[in-house]
Parts: C-alpha cells; sequence; structure tokens
C-alpha cells in the first residue's frame, strides 16, 4: 500500500472545524556551484530575488525528482502535468505506491544522489519524526500565514497540504441499499461484501478505518480496541472479506462495499461511470474521522530549485483547486472559501459531511498502532 497509518491534522471547512491530532548514499551528484548553494539554503522565494528567479533557477535545472505519488490519488496525476506544463520541468515520477516510510528510506540511503527524492508527502507522523532527524529544509512559501499555525512546524520544515474523511463507498447497482453508517455494516444483506483499502497496520487508509470503527462503537483515540472488536464481529458475521480494495476490485464486484478516503471512494465515484458500476459515497454520522498529509523538502535535495518551485506550485490557488478537483480538501481551502478563489463548482461536489470530528496526539496515535499490531490479525483470525 502507498501509505502507512498515523496521518492526521486539521482543518476547517465551513461550519465544520478539525483540530490537530496531530545509510550512507554516494558521492554527491546534485546541484553544485554557487548557484546550487544558494537554492539549497533558500527558506523563501526572496531569497532567490522573488518567483521569477525562482522559476529560473528550477528551469535552469530541468527536472524534479518525486516518489510515493500515484497519479489516482488526489489527482496527482494532474498536478505533475500541469507542473510539466506550466514551467517545462520534467517530473520523474518513482514508486508511486510506496508508503511515508519508504520515502524517509530513499532519503537517507540516496543522500548526495541524483536520483534522491527532491519532496516528499508524507504522513504527519513521518512528517514530525523526520524533520526531528534534520533531514528537511526549512522553507516557508509565499500563502505561508494562510496555513493554520497548527497544521505546520514553526520552521517550516513540513505543513499539511490535503486531507479527507474516512467514507462508506458502495456500488448501488449491486446493493439495492447502500450502508451510510459502520451501524448499518453489520447486516446480514451484506454478507461478503466489506472490505477495507488494504491491512490496517499498513495502510493509512485502512487504519483510519478502524479509527474511525471505534469512535462509532464506544472507543476513543486513546482506545482503538473497539473499532477492532467491530471488525473481529463484522468478520465473524461473513461480512467483511479480506480483499484489499481497488478500483479493479469495484469494477469486478469483488468488493462492492469499500472504506476508504472520501476524495478516493469520489474520484471512483467519477472513474466507473459507463463501466456498469454506480458508486455511492457517505461519509459515516456514527464515526466522522478525517486525517492530513504533509509536504516537506529533502535537505540534500538534487534540485533544490525545482523542488521549491515545486512547494510554490502545490500551494498556490492552481494547485490547491487541483486538489479540490480530485476530491481531496485542501489545506488553504478555508481562505480560499473566504476570499473566493476556492473553485464553487468543486466545492460543491465534496461529499456532505456531518458532526464536529477532532484528532488523536501523537501519544494517542502511537498506542493505537501498538494495539493494533498486536491484535488486529487475532481479531481477524
Amino acid at each position: 500500500m502507498r501509505r502507512t497509518p498515523v496521518r492526521g491534522a486539521a482543518f476547517l471547512l465551513g461550519a465544520v472545524v478539525l483540530t490537530t491530532v496531530t545509510a550512507c548514499g554516494a558521492a554527491p551528484e546534485g546541484a553544485a556551484g554557487a548557484e546550487g548553494a544558494k537554492s539549497a539554503t533558500a527558506t523563501s522565494a526572496k531569497d532567490f530575488g522573488g518567483m521569477d528567479a525562482l522559476v529560473k533557477a528550477a528551469k535552469q535545472e530541468g527536472a524534479l525528482h518525486v516518489i510515493a505519488l500515484p497519479p489516482d490519488w488526489a489527482n496527482y496525476g494532474e498536478l505533475i502535468k500541469a507542473f510539466e506544463t506550466k514551467y517545462g520541468i520534467k517530473v520523474e515520477s518513482e514508486n508511486p505506491d510506496a508508503a511515508s516510510a519508504d520515502e524517509i528510506a530513499a532519503v537517507k540511503s540516496r543522500k548526495g544522489q541524483k536520483r534522491a527524492p527532491d519532496v516528499l508527502d508524507l504522513g504527519i507522523a513521518f512528517a514530525r519524526s523526520g524533520a526531528e532527524e534534520g533531514l528537511f529544509a526549512p522553507y516557508k512559501v509565499e500563502p505561508w500565514d494562510k496555513i493554520p499555525d497548527a497544521q505546520k512546524d514553526a520552521d517550516g520544515r513540513w505543513y499539511n497540504d490535503y486531507g479527507g474523511y474516512v467514507s462508506i463507498g458502495c456500488d448501488a447497482k449491486r446493493i439495492p441499499n447502500c450502508p451510510k453508517t459502520f451501524a448499518d455494516l453489520l447486516k446480514p444483506e451484506y454478507k461478503g461484501k466489506v472490505a477495507l483499502n488494504g491491512n490496517p497496520t499498513k495502510s493509512g487508509s485502512a487504519f483510519g478505518g478502524v479509527y474511525a470503527a471505534s469512535l462509532a462503537n464506544k472507543g476513543s483515540f486513546a482506545d482503538i480496541q473497539p473499532g477492532i472488536d467491530f471488525f473481529g464481529k463484522l468478520k465473524k458475521s461473513g461480512n467483511f472479506i479480506p480483499v484489499e480494495s481497488t478500483p479493479a476490485t469495484v469494477e469486478k464486484g469483488e468488493t462492492p462495499i469499500s472504506i476508504d478516503w472520501d476524495y478516493l471512494n469520489a474520484g471512483y465515484a467519477d472513474q466507473f461511470k459507463g463501466k456498469g458500476v454506480d458508486w455511492q459515497v457517505a461519509v459515516p454520522t456514527d464515526g466522522v474521522y478525517a486525517q492530513f498529509y504533509s509536504q516537506a523538502l529533502n535537505k540534500d535535495a538534487p534540485h533544490p530549485a525545482a523542488a521549491r518551485l515545486w512547494m510554490e506550485f502545490l500551494y498556490s490557488t492552481e494547485g490547491q483547486n487541483l486538489w479540490l478537483k480530485g476530491y481531496a480538501r485542501p489545506v488553504l481551502l478555508p481562505a480560499m472559501t473566504t476570499d473566493g478563489t476556492a473553485d464553487k463548482t468543486l466545492l460543491a461536489k465534496l461529499p456532505k459531511v456531518e458532526g464536529t470530528p477532532s484528532f488523536p496526539a501523537s501519544a494517542e496515535l502511537d498506542k493505537a498502532k501498538a494495539t493494533l499490531a498486536e491484535k488486529w490479525d487475532k481479531a481477524l483470525s
């Protein structure tokens, strides 16, 4: 799976408030000379002399190396294409299904190499630990002040980018009455039909699904056990199937009910139009849970100017609206909604959410991970 567990953050959308959860490489091959050194230490576009100078420096490098960015995840495919078209910089995308841990490992093992990742898209736990290890370069994008304080490192070593809610996707052509809540999933009519997007001990979306189920069953962020028990009960009833839900399994009818991030489920609805699948999406009202991912710059990025330009692009109005087009909720959405720059048509397409979610603290996340690792397999055996 692309994502490992433990990614949380906070965002504000309308009246809904989300509060924060919270080796040795080869010889250097990256940017060289005075300009390369200047780019590698720049902490804002002003250090280049403005955006025009940053664009010029990035174009001189001519490439950007990214990792763990699936083209069908939150509209990353279009984001990459738009960046290439806008600036004429080739984006080299490697291992799109990698996890956050793989990204960190690549930064460490490829230090000084041209194939090291320039930028990182990480779960918040990995963003924080990577910053503490000194792996990231501080950099503040132009709309820095519009990113909520709770969603960024004060020094600019990481900041949140996009997020979404745990949701239930359902093929209405195969399921007469699509479930709307976790409680619904226990109904006998859903026998052999409910799946997660992977194993929750490895997959971030599946982890979120278990956390949401815990909240729906009198659990808490400090106690994920009710969520594990819920899926154990779901498995015992025959409703839960240990099949990793993917677009392919959905289209084939193997996983007609899938618990996943709402931006992925909503994207499937578009993807399946004309393919005999009527994919409906609901954010369960009895277990409202959301998470954000974070961006960071490799301190030893081989293309330091292009890396910084990529960050500026992601947090520009264009970049944020492209995430919104992928049904993900961009971190600047509150500010963009206020100033009118958020695409209203795209905003209206977001899955509806009820209730006010909250997020676990780091210690609670660590405890949940440990409990899940110890008890998940046994509960589902």
